[in-house]
């Protein structure tokens, strides 16, 4: 039979399979050589359940009811299972279902009705991803987010400005109506109180050196140049507004329910969801993705949540922060201290041990040398051990005490902020999941699973920060959400790759690298196995103003026993770009 090319044509082969479908309670689009089709026949002969089977090989228009199938299913590969009329997919997906007992009910014709194919618990990168993906494969798809307020009352989301509501088209009305009347902060992290402010206010530092270096280079301005913190902090959180805007209304064009309302889980498929005035909802769905990601860690000493605030709360400071402490050696420690630094202010960074843990030493090194040459001062080998309030203001004073980790030592200085990034928790504990079973590292709240995102629970995923010994980076949650989606419901088989990573830590000089670091490449293949390629340079956009010889580096690790690079670091104002582009 050729191929078919007339609507007609196509109408009538979808009417053949469907009737297949609907007549048969087993229905196996198969290929008699296949060893996955042999697999999956031979479950049903062991269950003893009578099947009607296709092979596509052995028909003269096989290609074609393949490709029906990929039009109706989204997936090509056989075997293509149907049961009771439900689409149940390949051979892993009805082996799965066989181990966890969905097969069963399936078979029986017991399968419970829910309300939703998917519910997704998180609005973040990851959960906004994987949702908008379920529901472009045709499934009902519910989103739950909500942000719990820090100590200090800060939450995320802002409302669009009146003049910034009005620019949007008269056809988007129904999609504004909910930023007229409250907030909403969808994106998560990234968007709200990461990625997004974190490199716009890093930009804003750039910025104030550039035009430092902006005379030598022949331009001329008299006044004295100074920043204003309030313009800058409208000008970003207006910008973030403008995304949460875009977030809902994508959600709602592809028919995707946003609930701003906190879920726990009460039953293994039903959540009860609580919203800011104490409703509760609840919702069934067959499958959950969990993608609740994190929050900063406190120090659990007196005066910390009281007194100290976290990078949840510095993008939408309602004033300039003045002498600043960080306390930590976190990758968002040294990204805040270093912009804001870069704002002209007086910063402290208090380490207890070692810059950035888990990256390349010598390259944390390096970043941390550039931050302590352009003015950053450095406490290290010190904890705090309580903040005091000296005077309420905006900002006040406080007062700190930190000892040594070396000695007895005691540290006390007066500070405007007292900035918190040791750390952040993954968002697990208050969800629900010791009442369905789903396992959780108690030591850090994250949640482990298998290499497709699978918990322990056969009917729920996680995605994003909360997984064990993965990146918490806003692509790779992009990314697993997408890939993620497809496998559950387009019978896609393409998995994340958590390996080989490009990231960027945007200190002043920024550090952007990709795969192990020299200490890990060490351990795994030992020191004499190592070719190390390395090189300092000085920019030529540093030349002229005369700043940083020789202060940026490159290097790359190699592999000599198959001669495979294993490591690219670069250290460079604009080393996030550069890595980038190298990978």
């Amino acid at each position: 039979m050729p191929p078919i090319e007339k609507d007609t044509g196509k109408t009538e082969l979808k009417s053949q399979i469907q009737q297949l479908i609907d007549s048969n309670q087993v229905m196996v689009f198969s290929k008699s050589y296949c060893p996955y089709c042999v697999k999956v026949k031979d479950l049903f002969k062991e269950l003893n359940v009578e099947y009607n089977v296709v092979e596509l090989d052995l028909i003269e228009d096989g290609t074609n009811y393949q490709e029906m199938l990929l039009e109706m299913t989204g997936q090509k590969s056989v075997p293509n299972v149907f049961i009771n009329k439900s689409h149940v997919g390949g051979c892993d997906k009805t082996m799965q279902a066989h181990e966890d007992g969905s097969l069963k009910q399936l078979l029986s014709g017991d399968a419970e009705a829910y309300e939703y194919d998917l519910i997704v618990i998180g609005g973040g990168s990851g959960g906004l991803a994987c949702s908008k993906e379920a529901a472009m494969l045709g499934k009902k798809v519910m989103v739950l987010d909500y942000v719990v307020p820090t100590p200090k009352g800060t939450t995320w989301g802002k409302m669009l400005p009146l003049p910034e509501l009005n620019k949007a088209p008269a056809t988007h009305e129904k999609y504004l109506t909910p930023y007229r009347c409250g907030r909403s902060g969808l994106g998560g992290t990234c968007v709200n109180v990461g990625c997004i402010p974190k490199k716009l206010m890093h930009q804003t530092a750039v910025l104030g050196t550039s035009m430092q270096d902006a005379r030598k280079f022949g331009w001329e301005f008299s006044e004295t140049v100074k920043h204003n913190w309030d313009t800058m902090k409208t000008a970003v959180n207006n910008y973030i507004g403008s995304l949460n805007w875009g977030y809902r209304v994508a959600l709602r064009d592809k028919d995707v329910n946003y609930v701003n309302a906190y879920a726990e889980f009460i039953e293994p498929h039903k959540v009860k969801a609580t919203n800011k005035r104490g409703k509760e909802t609840f919702h069934t769905a067959a499958k959950f993705i969990l993608a609740t990601g994190e929050r900063p860690r406190y120090l659990g000493i007196p005066g910390d949540k009281e007194y100290c605030i976290t990078s949840d709360d510095l993008f939408s400071l309602p004033h300039s922060p003045g002498k600043t402490l960080v306390i930590g050696a976190s990758y968002v420690a040294l990204e805040c201290g270093g912009f804001l630094a870069g704002l002209g202010l007086d910063v402290t960074v208090m380490v207890r041990s070692i810059l950035l843990r888990g990256f390349d030493q010598e390259m944390a090194n390096r970043a941390g040398e550039h931050m302590e040459e352009h003015g950053v001062k450095f406490l290290r080998k010190y904890v705090p051990v309580k903040v005091e309030e000296l005077e309420a203001g905006t900002p006040g004073r406080l007062k700190v005490t930190a000892k040594s980790t070396e000695s007895e030592e005691i540290f006390e200085g007066e500070y405007n902020t007292v900035l918190i990034a040791v750390g952040r928790d993954a968002c697990t504990d208050k969800v629900g999941l010791d009442a369905i079973g789903v396992k959780v590292n108690p030591k850090n709240g994250k949640i482990p699973v298998n290499d497709e995102e699978q918990t322990n629970v056969p009917h729920v995923y996680a995605i994003g920060d909360i997984l064990e010994g993965k990146w918490e980076l806003t692509p790779v949650a992009i990314q697993a959400g997408k890939l993620l989606a497809r496998r559950l419901y387009k019978g896609a088989t393409l998995k994340c790759d958590y390996v080989n990573v490009p990231t960027t830590v945007f200190t002043p000089m920024e550090y952007g690298c990709c795969g192990l670091s020299e200490e890990k490449a060490t351990e795994l293949y030992g020191e004499e196995n190592l070719e190390v390629y390395h090189s300092l340079f000085w920019p030529l956009e540093f030349t002229v103003p005369g700043r940083d010889n020789n202060r940026c580096y490159g290097k790359i690790i190699c592999n000599k026993l198959d001669n495979i690079f294993t490591t690219m670091d670069v250290t460079k104002s604009s080393g996030g770009d550069i890595q980038q582009a190298g990978c």
